[in-house]
């Protein structure tokens, strides 16, 4: 079972363990903290049935392995009294000051606010969250430490659902988060306790086929190690060398990422080898590459340029002494340990003052930018994701200043992170020297100039390439701005036709004494809402000119005035247009059988005279030799709640001819909450099937995460989209 079980951390030993490292240990405070959790708690459980109690031990634990200060370690003992008991902000302040009721308010949920629904509830912890991680980061530590306990201990709650749900909201969020402070250490156990509750049966497929590698491969390591300790050692380099095996998630999102199986990897180990200094680090590569040939593409230095969370290290790909790929990182000690604990290591090393002060990091700034630009938690929370999830690429200004920035990130990422106001006003930019488009994917090493005009503002087709969290925050919300004051316009004017249809002038002020009953604070909301069909105008000049007897409903039909309401409600998800920008919803559409494209898929529409349009994917070869261009329409998926409507998606599997293995299939298919539309042999021999089955999926992560899974049986040999 995943997790780990300790015996309780008596008081004495939390003290200990803090004197090992801490030496202005506040010993008084921790003691007392310790005493006021525990009897705060005393009368409550967990899911297991063990006292509540033991929690904020186990999260004061964690946080000494990261060998944190006593305030981190007396919030960890305090973080749930608040949220959990009838203790109060104020009692905390009083008993233990405030800087550690700061602390314990920014870790507490939101558990009182009666909010809409539970992803409007976790996105607007999270918001609360990095507002309070922006002050001080330790808020973020204890919390990731307070999740990796709950995780470890997940498999106690009973319902499926709620785990799955845990798990899930662990492996978008927290687990990112830890990657950005370089705590590696807690990011791959939070990743691979996610993976075992959302994917129980591929997690023990790939785990279980590790521990047969690594029990194949040990007289390989212990080769591979003594080979290269041979080779440094002759230069007068003194190394550490270690081997590991790549966790279970790593692994599965490697499988998906390069569309292969496990046995197509070829570097499941990783060897790290730990020097002195920097300058050994480049003095062990040189050797290394001289002795061994290299693997092209795979060379990384992250110590010139360090990732964002202040990653450093070499990384390598050569050929072993077993002519097998092998997989290296070089660096000092004080590397490692920055990447294993992050911050909480980094500072142990860093001198100076406001070491916690979450501003300081860039990409917690841009976190904080993207909140500005956001105009709801849930959007907020939705370029976040964006922000987080993406490795990085590094690129330069033309005076030399080094960005980092997500990869895939487009020339317009790149000035959105100069600036919002340098990315609203872009009308173009030179890579390189050479003029290029706004959505040029950037590489490593290109130096950017970016070109703007007063008069410039962001398109909408920006959105469908950029890849950064700030960006889209920053074009939706001029978009939004500039459809407001269009709806505004659009809602005056009808406001003042329907006066006019009914022989009076339209006045101003008899709509703003009536504002209260639409419950709207301004002219300008109001006709906003009238443009965007939420209000309509005849109900407007209705309630605001009651004693006018000419508009009854009567009058309604025989002119003709149906409101936007009721069109709205007349719209129905089986109109597959609803879900598509760029056409007229009702208009008649076809998804194209040559690609079946899906929702996330990027799409285009050609229009076929007579038959509506046929939706395409935008790499479909169908897109790609067509030649009358006009025909073609720009198409994406609207934002639209979809999860009802489904889209038929074909796979292609090659298959071990074995008794069993199409039961398999279509039982991992049904356990995806999908559906096989059909399926067909397209080879067949003694040993091998070649298989192509149509699946009604919802999206395109469902049906990726289900070929991922396919993958991860050692009775099939690919699977791959069609």
């Amino acid at each position: 079972m995943l997790g780990s079980n300790h015996l309780v951390l008596k008081q004495n030993e939390l003290i200990e363990r803090l004197r090992e490292y801490d030496t202005n240990i506040d010993e008084d405070m921790v003691n007392r903290a310790y005493v006021f959790s525990v009897r705060c708690h005393s009368t409550q459980v967990r899911d297991s049935g063990d006292p509540y109690f033991l929690h904020p031990i186990e999260v004061a634990r964690i946080l000494t392995e990261l060998k944190l200060d006593s305030h981190s370690i007396v919030t960890a003992l305090l973080h749930d009294t608040v949220e959990d008991t009838f203790t109060t902000f104020e009692e905390i302040e009083k008993l233990f000051g405030s800087e550690i009721a700061q602390l314990v308010s920014g870790v507490t949920k939101l558990t009182k606010l009666e909010l809409q629904s539970e992803a409007t509830k976790q996105a607007e912890n999270f918001r609360k969250l990095v507002l309070a991680m922006s002050s001080d980061i330790r808020v973020l530590l204890v919390k990731l430490a307070d999740r990796l306990h709950n995780m470890r201990t997940l498999y106690h709650v009973s319902s499926e659902s709620k785990r799955q749900r845990i798990a899930h909201e662990t492996l978008e969020i927290y687990a990112p988060l830890a990657e950005r402070l370089g705590i590696h250490s807690i990011k791959d156990e939070l990743e691979d306790l996610s993976f075992y509750h959302l994917h129980p049966d591929v997690y023990e497929s790939i785990t279980n086929r590790l521990k047969f590698a690594q029990l194949a491969s040990v007289d390989t390591i212990t080769l591979i190690i003594s080979d290269i300790e041979h080779i440094t050692s002759s230069y007068g380099l003194k190394c550490q060398i270690s081997g590991r095996s790549k966790t279970p998630y790593s692994i599965w999102k490697k499988m998906q990422q390069k569309n292969i199986t496990l046995e197509q990897l070829s570097d499941i180990m990783a060897f790290r080898v730990i020097v002195d200094s920097v300058s050994e680090c480049y003095q062990a590569l040189g050797v290394i590459h001289s002795h061994y040939m290299v693997v092209p593409g795979r060379f990384k230095d992250y110590i010139s340029t360090p990732k964002a969370n202040n990653y450093q290290s070499l990384h390598t790909g050569i050929l072993g002494p077993l002519n097998q790929k092998i997989e290296l990182q070089i660096r000092t000690q004080e590397m490692h340990d920055i990447c294993e604990n992050g911050v909480a290591a980094h500072w142990q090393y860093k001198q100076g003052q406001n070491i916690h002060d979450g501003k300081q990091y860039a990409w917690l700034r841009g976190l904080l930018e993207i909140l500005e630009n956001a105009p709801n938690p849930t959007e907020f929370l939705e370029n976040t994701k964006l922000e987080m999830f993406q490795d990085q690429v590094f690129c330069f200004t033309p005076k030399g200043e080094l960005t980092n920035l997500p990869n895939g990130a487009t020339v317009v990422d790149f000035a959105y992170s100069i600036h919002s106001e340098v990315g609203n006003r872009t009308i173009g930019a030179k890579i390189n020297g050479r003029q290029m488009p706004l959505r040029t994917v950037l590489n490593n090493g290109d130096m950017i100039e970016i070109m703007t005009s007063k008069t410039q503002t962001p398109s909408p087709t920006w959105e469908r390439f950029v890849v950064t969290g700030k960006a889209r925050a920053c074009i939706r919300r001029f978009i939004r701005n500039q459809q407001r004051t269009q709806y505004s316009d659009i809602g005056k004017a009808s406001l003042i036709k329907i006066c006019h249809k009914y022989g009076f002038v339209y006045n101003d002020k008899k709509v703003q004494i009536a504002l209260p009953k639409f419950s709207y604070h301004t002219l300008e909301d109001l006709y906003a809402a009238v443009g965007e069909g939420i209000l309509s105008a005849k109900e407007v000049i209705h309630l605001t000119h009651q004693e006018n007897e000419s508009l009854t409903k009567k009058d309604d039909v025989e002119h003709g005035f149906i409101t936007e309401k009721k069109k709205l409600n007349k719209q129905t998800n089986k109109d597959p247009s609803h879900f598509i920008d760029g056409i007229i919803s009702g208009m008649s559409i076809s998804f194209a059988g040559c690609c079946h494209p899906l929702p996330g898929d990027k799409i285009v529409g050609i229009v076929q005279t007579g038959k509506g349009i046929s939706i395409h994917r935008q790499e479909c070869q169908s897109i790609i030799s067509y030649e009358d261009l006009d025909r073609i329409l720009d198409l994406s998926w609207s934002e639209v709640d979809n999860i009802l409507q489904k889209y038929i998606g074909r796979i292609k599997l090659t298959i071990v001819n074995k008794q069993g293995i199409l039961a398999l299939i279509t039982n991992i298919i049904g356990k995806q909450n999908a559906d096989i539309n059909n399926i067909k042999v397209t080879h067949r021999s003694s040993d091998f099937w070649d298989i192509i089955i149509d699946i009604e999926v919802c999206n395109l992560e469902q049906i990726n995460i289900l070929i991922g899974i396919l993958r991860s049986q050692s009775l099939v040999l690919s699977a791959d989209r069609l």
